[in-house]
């Protein structure tokens, strides 16, 4: 599973092997506890990544391969592609820019199938991004 952490900041990307409905369960109940409201909304997050980091092609034909995929790539511009998830959006409300998505792609992580290469592919050009972007031309 992919967590995607929205703060001011920025974007903070994870992947974890927690399960999912245990992970939105303990936040619920930790919200409820102070006394605030943590809807668990069905949604869509994005980010964007480099369009000429090499990888973007293996993940292009990854995708290619699986069938009901919850990621799509749009290219933004020459410079940008966006990666869209599918997953759950848990915030103080349903239209906050900050919170936590959660995107299913493997539902057994241990067992190497297709999507957890998927969500290993996704994170690690998310990193390479990161590095990609802040580094100096």
């Amino acid at each position: 599973m992919l967590k995607l952490n929205y703060t001011d900041v920025g974007l903070y990307m994870e992947r974890t092997i927690t399960n999912p409905e245990l992970l939105i369960a303990q936040r619920v109940l930790l919200a409820m506890r102070l006394g605030q409201t943590r809807p668990v909304e069905p949604g869509h997050a994005s980010f964007l990544l480099p369009a000429d980091i090499p990888e973007l092609e293996v993940l292009e034909m990854a995708l290619h391969q699986e069938y009901g995929s919850v990621v799509t790539l749009i290219a933004v511009d020459e410079e940008f592609v966006e990666v869209r998830l599918s997953g759950s959006w848990i915030a103080e409300d349903k239209d906050a820019h900050e919170g936590m998505f959660l995107a299913v792609m493997s539902v057994y992580p241990e067992g190497g199938t297709a999507s957890h290469r998927t969500e290993f592919l996704i994170y690690k050009l998310w990193q390479m991004s990161e590095t990609y972007v802040s580094s100096p031309a």
